[in-house]
Parts: structure tokens; C-alpha cells; sequence
């Protein structure tokens, strides 16, 4: 897969929240994680992260906004359930990207939708959680970015490797 992505959010509070990110995101390729004024309890991840992927997965912590540094290039790409946010299965994955997520009780700020180049929103009737989040749009950027053959029109998708197929 072309590019490169970060997953991170805002005033995160819940350390299995966190941790649930730091292992998805580890898991999907991930090139680096972050936090924006997180609170102190977040960083906690050692029961929600089994995988331990902080000490895979370059973590950055700023305190605020203004103190965040993206690498040239890399677009800010807001997660938030928003009326003029793109829904995310008509959107197009940038190839350098970071993701940033709100807090688990509330919204993106207005200062960091702002500085956000594009957001998009996952199409539910309410909001899931925070780290379900994460996962559903790193899952999707997979999907799009990874290179994987269309899907078939009919059910099923195509046969599986000959190493998988059951001896009769």
C-alpha cells in the first residue's frame, strides 16, 4: 500500500479507548499515533493494548493544538458525525493522512475542525464509540488504499488459496 497514515484524537479521557486505538491502528499499518490534549488517565493503555503497540507505533503527545506537527504533506482528515462532513463511503482517502478524532462525550473542537483538511463522518443514526471509529475508518482506508481486487457482483468473493480449501 502507497502512503501513509496517523490515527490520534482530542482531549481523549478513557485509557481502553486510547489503548483500543493504539492496537487498531498498530494492527492496520499505522505509521503513527497521537493525542491532543489528552488527559492524563488516557495514557494508561497497558490493559487495553496487549499487543503493547506503543512500543511499535511512534506515539506523539501534544499538549494543545498549536503544538501538533504533521509532516509536510500529511493532510489533517477530521472523524466527526457532522451534516457537512463527507460520509465515508463516498470519500477518498488522501494518501498521506492523519486522522483525528473527537472525545468520547463530545465533538471536535471548532479550532481543530479548522485546521482539519477535509472531515468526514461515519453514516449511523448516532455516535459509536470512539474507538469503534477509529477502526471503521482505518478498516475502510485498507479496503480503498490496499489494493485489493473489486468485489464480485454476486455473493461470496473469489476462491480461496489452494491452502485453504478443505481435503476431501
Amino acid at each position: 500500500m502507497r502512503g501513509y497514515f496517523g490515527i490520534g484524537a482530542e482531549r481523549i479521557s478513557k485509557p481502553m479507548n486510547f489503548g483500543a486505538i493504539l492496537r487498531t491502528g498498530h494492527a492496520f499499518g499505522a505509521s503513527f499515533a497521537f493525542t491532543v490534549s489528552a488527559h492524563q488517565n488516557a495514557r494508561e493503555t497497558n490493559v487495553s493494548d496487549t499487543a503493547r503497540s506503543a512500543d511499535s507505533l511512534p506515539l506523539y503527545e501534544w499538549a494543545s493544538l498549536k503544538d501538533m506537527r504533521l509532516p509536510k504533506g500529511c493532510a489533517l482528515v477530521g472523524v466527526e458525525l457532522d451534516d457537512q462532513a463527507i460520509a465515508l463511503p463516498s470519500f477518498r482517502h488522501p494518501l498521506t493522512a492523519a486522522y483525528i478524532l473527537g472525545p468520547e462525550k463530545g465533538d471536535l473542537s471548532d479550532d481543530a475542525k479548522a485546521l482539519c483538511d477535509l472531515i468526514v463522518k461515519i453514516p449511523t443514526k448516532f455516535c459509536v464509540n470512539l474507538s469503534v471509529a477509529a477502526a471503521i475508518v482505518m478498516y475502510d482506508r485498507m479496503i480503498i488504499m490496499g489494493g485489493f481486487p473489486d468485489r464480485p457482483v454476486g455473493h461470496g468473493g473469489p476462491p480461496p488459496p489452494e491452502a485453504w480449501r478443505l481435503v476431501k
